[in-house]
């Protein structure tokens, strides 16, 4: 029996959409789309497809997966979340559809595997393979971080589990313009979180500390608690050190390459000229956090 729903957040997907949802259709029930007003083909290729379509304003992912949960018809004893640039291999589908139903009840969450591809290369080094997430849990008894960047699933209360066989696979067709343009618009949002360490302007859920997830839980630490620590622009020169030759991110080549300088290093150093640049601006600002985020982020509190 298909008992589970699915909440993708969309913006301009036409690209993505046909092949996540199509993916999904052998053993979900429901699949619902949270759009923020894409001006493409998006909604109508869901649509076409048997999806429920939803619109709201965005603000940041989190608040709008918690959006989507509140107010989603969901009817269905399990949940899933997908990004629209990902899609489910047919041996992951087929152990969810085969899983699914003979869990015992004190499980409440199963962790899923995700490997990605950068420019059609699969990034199996460097630490980026497997990235374990949770991605279905019991309705009602999760809930999404409320965080700038890097939000997780969280459980109330039970126990999970980890599907071994297939992948989630992201796979994202779109140019390295754009990815640069979402890396740029990331960089701020993990900023914001980074600075928040510091600060603590807004209020940060800090349940995934709690939480028995052991590898969100040990990046969650090693960032809060040492990585942000280290002095602007060493750290992500050590970081991408790490990931490039020790985790032997060399091994995925010419793309790899790429993507692990691009992604361990000159994403993380904007991270850190954008912190530079808030502790430059808070001073001109002489010290109103408040105002600084209202004029220079558009955040109002």
């Amino acid at each position: 029996m298909k008992d589970i729903s699915v909440i993708i957040l969309t913006y301009n997907e036409e690209k993505h959409i046909e092949r996540c949802v199509k993916s999904l259709k052998p053993f979900v029930k429901d699949i619902f789309i949270v759009d923020s007003y894409s001006t493409d083909r998006t909604l109508e290729i869901a649509e076409s497809l048997g999806a429920k379509i939803y619109q709201n304003k965005w603000v940041n992912y989190a608040t709008q997966f918690q959006w989507a949960l509140d107010n989603c018809p969901i009817k269905t004893k399990w949940v899933m979340r997908m990004d629209a640039d990902e899609y489910i291999e047919p041996e992951l589908a087929e152990e969810i559809r085969r899983t699914i139903d003979k869990l015992p009840a004190n499980i409440k969450g199963i962790y899923l595997k995700r490997k990605v591809y950068f420019q059609g290369k699969w990034i199996r080094w460097g630490g980026f393979y497997p990235h374990i997430l949770l991605r279905i849990w019991q309705y009602g008894y999760g809930k999404i971080e409320q965080r700038w960047m890097d939000e997780h699933i969280i459980l109330s209360e039970g126990d999970t589990i980890l599907i071994e066989k297939g992948n989630i696979v992201d796979d994202n067709k779109n140019n390295i313009t754009w990815w640069i343009d979402k890396h740029n618009k990331y960089a701020t949002r993990e900023m914001l979180d980074l600075m928040n360490i510091k600060y603590k302007f807004f209020k940060n859920d800090n349940f995934l500390l709690k939480m028995k997830d052991p590898q969100a839980k040990k990046k969650r630490y090693i960032k809060e608690k040492f990585y942000s620590k280290l002095p602007l622009g060493l750290r992500p020169t050590l970081y991408f050190l790490y990931r490039y030759f020790f985790k032997l991110g060399f091994l995925d080549g010419w793309q790899g390459f790429i993507f692990h300088f691009m992604q361990g290093y000159w994403y993380r150093l904007l991270v850190d000229v954008k912190c530079w640049e808030f502790e430059k601006k808070l001073k001109e600002h002489n010290g109103d956090i408040e105002g600084l985020l209202k004029d220079e982020y558009g955040i109002k509190f």
